[in-house]
């Protein structure tokens, strides 16, 4: 397995922390990976830049910090501005259109997705946008199963709340394989 790089960005609030650390968990406890989660807070709790990055990996990590992401996750302006020159040449990177307007050539995959707007209109409650991003993530760049993320989202997630995670997970996926076609 190739080293996957991460960066979750966004800001305060919209979830980036909790999903990065739903992927690492799952490439531990279900894919049998080493994984390492680091996260940056702004200054506020809700509305200020926020950061976590993610290396999965089938041999040992040494260093917990993402320099040059392969998939890099903005869901920001303010994160798109700031981190999309960081990304490996040949990378992956995804935004969200509700919120981002790239404007930068990068040398990478550029996945422009509405996985804010599809969790409002299909759930009814963005409160679940960060899960749909991670499906979109996990489809699009493979590095661990669908599966793998249902079962960490069943032992994390309130049983009250279960159902609607599973969508959000499912439509992000089906984001992903769309923007594929």
């Amino acid at each position: 397995m190739q080293r996957s790089r991460f960066v979750f960005s966004g800001s305060g609030g919209q979830g980036v922390i909790t999903a990065a650390i739903i992927l690492a968990e799952a490439a531990v406890l279900h894919e049998n990976l080493n994984a390492v989660q680091t996260q940056v807070y702004g200054a506020e709790a809700r509305g200020g830049s926020t950061r976590s990055d993610v290396i999965i990996s089938d041999s040992e990590i040494f260093f917990p910090k993402v320099t040059q992401p392969n998939v890099l996750v903005c869901l920001t302006q303010e994160s798109y501005n700031k981190f999309s020159r960081i990304l490996r040449p040949g990378g992956l990177l995804i935004t969200d259109t509700r919120y981002v307007r790239t404007s930068r050539t990068v040398d990478a995959v550029q996945k422009q997705l509405p996985m804010y707007e599809s969790a409002l209109d299909k759930i009814g409650n963005p409160i679940v946008f960060n899960i749909c991003m991670l499906g979109a993530v996990t489809e699009l760049s493979k590095v661990v199963k669908l599966e793998s993320l249902r079962k960490i989202l069943e032992e994390r997630v309130p049983p009250a709340f279960l159902e609607m995670n599973r969508r959000a997970l499912d439509i992000g996926a089906e984001l992903a394989r769309k923007s594929e076609a």
